[in-house]
């Protein structure tokens, strides 16, 4: 532009250099076209490393969201696993059945942390197989529910022997929600389950439902599946305990407690009879000439002859608080508390009359047996859990001594 106004000024005093002036506009037109051509080329390359910097910008977004989620992630993992230590040091600590079960849906339920979610631990029974109910558990409340058996979501998991992930049983082809309004009237939209199994054994499945659709999600039941894992140990566990116990307090024949553990209640009860100064009734029971039954039958069929008579007696002294028991060989007793002695008479012979007119067939025979039966009071008879045995073990030797099948009181 410089020269092109020295070339103004010159041709204004000299007209005729308005040709160079032209020439010299021309020449600072195309330099201002190359000038302009490289200005917009430069900006494109300005804009193209803006875009540049702005993706780079949003992928770096993008990843420290990604970062600040697998964080989230890794503490609430802690969380879990922290919780799920505690789970398990509590659960080491409960050897019965029925303490694991509490410890269970109470810890369960914490877990997931929702008020409205219901955790329901459904066992095998050992004799039957049948699934039941071994606790259910909404919140802190202990809820009843009227499937007891288990529901159309359960009939899958024991079908399946797989995990079931529910998000809304209403729009769930697998399942007839009429048939589950027919026996539950509880509101399920949502539910994750489990099986627990130890090896190659099923022992029940554990489940968390809610009434609210999309309340579980994949992640939810991975945790419900390791908490299983862990779990399933404790529940094994605490039922070989509970089988050993029993083992220990009861007979394997007759199925009756054994000696130790009547004589452990009886002075319980005693103890307890005393400070509400109130009676109770000992019973003492021996099956009327068994030996000679033995060695006309063998000893076979004189278990089967026991096994019939305890099935009685358990029957008969059925009441609260009631035990019965096999003292030893074909002598049983039974401690009926706050039961005064004439009401414990009564009862002796109302049972006595059952055995007597009890048949037992054996080898295409037909048996019958009798029993003799001594009772004894406290505090009239005894005030001590040996003396009151004492005095009902010698009545039980009167009636024998006068004839048999019949009631002596101490």
């Amino acid at each position: 532009m410089v020269p092109l106004a020295g070339f103004f000024v010159y041709a204004t005093k000299n007209p005729g250099a308005y040709v160079f002036l032209a020439v010299a506009l021309a020449a600072d037109i195309l330099l201002l076209m190359a000038f302009h051509r490289r200005y917009l080329k430069k900006q494109s390359q300005i804009s193209l490393l803006k875009e540049e910097y702005f993706e780079k910008a949003n992928l770096l977004k993008v990843e420290l969201q990604h970062e600040w989620e697998t964080i989230a992630s890794l503490r609430l993992k802690i969380i879990n696993y922290s919780q799920l230590k505690d789970l398990t040091e509590k659960l080491s600590l409960s050897l019965s059945m029925e303490d694991t079960s509490s410890t269970l849906s109470n810890e369960v339920s914490k877990l997931f942390g929702h008020k409205d979610v219901t955790v329901i631990l459904y066992l095998f029974h050992s004799t039957t197989g049948e699934l039941g109910i071994s606790s259910s558990q909404k919140g802190q409340m202990q809820v009843n529910l009227k499937a007891k058996k288990g529901d159309i979501f359960d009939a899958f998991v024991v079908k399946t022997l797989h995990p079931l992930l529910v998000e809304d049983a209403q729009t769930d082809f697998r399942f007839d929600l009429d048939k589950l309004d027919a026996e539950d009237k509880r509101t399920i939209r949502s539910l994750i389950s489990t099986p627990l199994i130890v090896g190659e054994k099923t022992l029940g499945i554990l489940r968390v439902d809610s009434a609210v659709p999309g309340q579980f999600a994949t992640d939810d039941l991975r945790f419900l599946r390791t908490i299983a894992d862990l779990t399933s140990v404790a529940i094994e566990n605490a039922q070989l305990y509970e089988r050993l116990e029993t083992m220990a307090i009861k007979d394997g024949l007759t199925g009756l407690y054994l000696r130790r553990h009547m004589l452990d209640r009886l002075q319980e009860e005693i103890s307890r009879e005393m400070r509400r100064k109130r009676e109770l009734s000992f019973l003492m029971l021996d099956l009327d000439r068994f030996k000679q039954y033995n060695d006309s039958f063998g000893h076979m069929a004189g278990d089967i002859v026991l096994k019939a008579i305890a099935k009685i007696l358990e029957g008969h002294f059925s009441n609260p608080g009631e035990i019965v028991c096999r003292y030893g060989g074909e002598e049983f007793c039974a401690l009926l508390p706050d039961c005064p002695k004439t009401k414990a008479v009564q009862l002796a012979n109302e049972f006595r009359k059952m055995v007597e007119g009890r048949e037992i067939i054996l080898r295409r025979q037909k048996t019958h047996v009798t029993v003799s039966v001594g009772v004894a009071a406290f505090p009239k008879d005894g005030h001590s859990r040996d003396e009151l045995i004492f005095k009902a073990d010698e009545a039980l030797y009167r009636a024998k001594e006068t004839g048999r099948n019949k009631v002596c009181a101490a």
